[in-house]
């Protein structure tokens, strides 16, 4: 599915909400599955600060986290968790705490050993709900930020208020339309939020429609027992969905040009956030 005749280098993907309870967790882990499936090497990163669940989402065990290595409590072999073939679990901890260790030599081991992973195509960065300062260092070092939502007044506003805080540092944004009831409805909202933007918060901003995920039983069926919907129910119209926006995100991936080796896997990752500081 990804060419190989590039330079190697991966794509940073955040996935974000305005609001807690869209289904963004279940988003980032399905889709990072479904890449898996399709021979695309992928980490996914939880940095969801406080509400990490993607080990939950992945039925797997997590003792211990990025932060525990950057204190010399664990190596990177210890944290990783491998889900599945092509798909690595990274268990995150706060940006900001992260980022306490910057300037340290543990930073910079840390650093050398997550070179492990500068063969990943993708990394996922499942970011917390809500606009922080945390989550904004994230967002701001991805390549692609996709803004969650579903068809509630309440997490319509709050997506567009996520849409105004991310164009302050960059104009191009996704987003995915979550537990909808069509295609109609979902290009519908995502049309109305459109116009709103550009005519509030910048003229050039580059908002695009990735896709939608119908409202479905099988999807919170599947929360609850602990697994995947795409894994669970493969041949479902939700599961469609899924592969159709994962096709669209490989395409912007096997569209992008030769870049240097520092920008792969976690420690391309993190050297942005330094940057940023």
């Amino acid at each position: 599915m990804v060419q190989n005749n590039r330079a190697k280098k991966t794509r940073f993907i955040a996935i974000t909400s305005g609001k807690g309870g869209v289904g963004k967790s279940t988003i980032s882990s399905n889709l990072a599955y479904v890449l898996a499936s399709a021979g695309v090497k992928v980490g996914v990163f939880d940095a969801d600060i406080g509400l990490a669940n993607l080990d939950v989402m992945f039925n797997v065990s997590v003792k211990k986290n990025i932060l525990h290595m950057l204190k010399g409590e664990a190596t990177l072999k210890e944290i990783l968790i491998q889900v599945r073939e092509n798909l690595v679990l990274i268990p995150g901890e706060s940006g900001e705490e992260i980022l306490n260790y910057s300037d340290s030599e543990v930073f910079e081991r840390f650093m050398k050993e997550a070179e492990v992973l500068n063969d990943l195509d993708v990394l996922i960065i499942d970011t917390g709900a809500g606009i922080n300062k945390n989550t904004q260092l994230f967002l701001q070092a991805a390549d692609d930020v996709v803004v969650v939502t579903v068809p509630d007044p309440a997490a319509i506003t709050d997506a567009y208020a996520t849409v105004k805080v991310v164009a302050r540092e960059r104009p191009d944004m996704l987003m995915l339309l979550n537990q909808v009831s069509n295609e109609n409805e979902a290009y519908s909202i995502f049309k109305r939020i459109q116009k709103v933007a550009l005519e509030n918060i910048r003229e050039d901003l580059d908002l695009k429609f990735l896709g939608k995920i119908n409202i479905d039983l099988k999807v919170s069926a599947s929360v609850k027992q602990r697994a995947l919907f795409t894994q669970a129910h493969p041949s479902s119209l939700v599961s469609k969905d899924m592969r159709l926006i994962a096709k669209r995100l490989v395409s912007r991936l096997e569209r992008q040009v030769y870049v240097k080796p520092k920008e792969s896997g976690l420690a391309g990752l993190f050297r942005r956030l330094r940057e940023q500081f």
